[in-house]
């Protein structure tokens, strides 16, 4: 495919919230030929001046385009906008937040209507659309004969990395690395919440902690390799037993600074959990041990 081909590429997008503008803007930046519809019709309009053609109903946004892109409020505003509309035929690319579940029953129903179907989850905000040097990209999972098909066009707002055909495989990933984003967010807060009332500026603080968290991201790789083999002791420097009885200086400086224990408590305690199953064996083990006790 020549660079001519692909700026010649003609799409949907169905929904202008601030990510869907986004995506929007840099397809029509970029050359591409876009129908856009949006509950809200005002929002669509304002992207007629940028060559955008604007659908006055759904069916006639997805009847436009063989490739559509869902960008919506959540799974339940896919039935509502594509209800009635034609999709024998269509690739359905769905970058709406959701659930592992949700893909997978999306991907039946739409192959169900004969459209092929890719989920997506967007590891980006709006303002790192467009904008590869931020880091941004997205994740996708599902048919792979429609991702290939459409990768270039699907590259242009942020780089694409395909994680396998199960169609619930995107939103699984995506909701993983987000947990893992909001678990550093909560040590962190703990952190500042620390020093507050101190003569210890927040930014002062600040390089410290960015610095001790980058040596800390071994951890990552470290937990996978154990997970994988079940062996959690082999090369351990920092043992289980340790980390626990550690815990009670975290803890009571908190109580001396006046600070909740809300955002470390869990994790503390499922390190106690795993040790107090069996001290003598899980005692001498990596705190990744700790991750297995999570299976309901």
């Amino acid at each position: 495919m020549t660079d001519t081909n692909i700026a010649r590429r003609s799409l949907t997008l169905l929904g202008l919230g601030d990510m869907g503008t986004a995506l929007a803007r840099t397809w029509l930046a970029a050359g591409h030929s876009l129908t856009v519809w949006n509950r809200t019709a005002a929002k669509a309009e304002a992207l007629a001046g940028t060559g955008a053609l604007v659908a006055s109903s759904p069916a006639e946004a997805v009847a436009a385009n063989d490739l559509v892109v869902l960008c919506l409020l959540d799974d339940a505003s896919i039935d509502s906008a594509l209800e009635g509309t034609g999709l024998d035929g269509k690739g359905l690319v769905n970058l709406t937040t959701g659930t592992p579940g949700e893909g997978r029953a999306r991907a039946a129903w739409a192959e169900a209507r004969g459209a092929r179907f890719v989920d997506a989850g967007i590891m980006a905000t709006p303002a790192m659309i467009g904008a590869p040097e931020t880091g941004g990209y997205v994740l996708y999972s599902g048919s792979r004969a429609l991702f290939d098909t459409h990768r270039a066009v699907l590259e242009v707002p942020a780089p694409a990395r395909f994680v396998g055909e199960d169609p619930g495989h995107a939103a699984l990933h995506d909701v993983a690395l987000l947990s893992g984003m909001y678990g550093m967010f909560a040590g962190i807060s703990h952190a500042f919440a620390l020093i507050e009332g101190e003569d210890i500026a927040p930014k002062d603080l600040a390089p410290l902690l960015s610095e001790w968290l980058g040596a800390m991201g071994f951890f990552v790789g470290n937990a996978a390799e154990r997970l994988t083999s079940g062996d959690f002791t082999t090369g351990v420097v920092s043992n289980l037993a340790m980390q626990v009885a550690a815990t009670g200086t975290l803890l009571r400086t908190a109580s001396e600074q006046g600070v909740s224990t809300e955002l470390i408590d869990p994790y503390f305690e499922l390190m106690r959990r795993r040790l107090a199953a069996d001290r003598a064996e899980h005692a001498h083990e990596d705190t990744a041990g700790a991750i297995t006790l999570l299976r309901r």
